[in-house]
């Protein structure tokens, strides 16, 4: 893992740390229902990645490429890669969720982060704040599960 990463997550714990802590019962049904919660979400988000990629081949079959480039924009292509690209590591995470292990938890941070860091690109700060809170507290209150 990288140092930058490392130097992040260590970070995120100390503030973690500062903040309430879920009582033991809470946390175990968190790790026992996070693998079913990521392929359920896997799941819901495959429906939309057939959509969006449809929307897409739409798009070229009718030669709209410029006009919808120039209407759509970059914020379709760029909602199609972070919509892709976590949606592998949502299903990459799943066996080592089940296992229990930090290859699991680590490849749920990494959607999380990315989550963020779409939310910003796409101007919503508020809610991609509260949102990357909320989830990376619950990471965050687990991660001692995870070896």
């Amino acid at each position: 893992m990288d140092k930058h990463i490392k130097k992040l997550i260590k970070t995120i714990d100390e503030y973690v740390k500062k903040a309430p802590a879920l009582p033991k019962n809470i946390k175990d049904l968190l790790v026992q229902l996070a693998p079913w919660g990521v392929i359920i979400s896997v799941v819901a988000a495959i429906p939309t990645i057939l959509s969006v990629l449809g929307f897409g081949s739409y798009i070229e079959v009718y030669e709209m490429r410029n006009y919808m480039f120039a209407h759509v924009g970059v914020r379709y292509f760029i909602l199609t890669i972070f919509l892709i690209a976590n949606l592998v590591l949502r299903g990459l995470s799943i066996s080592g969720l089940f296992a229990k292990s930090t290859k699991g938890w680590d490849l749920l941070f990494y959607s999380i982060l990315l989550s963020a860091i779409y939310s910003l690109v796409n101007f919503d700060i508020i809610g991609g704040i509260i949102s990357t809170v909320l989830s990376l507290y619950l990471l965050f209150q687990v991660r001692e599960y995870y070896k």
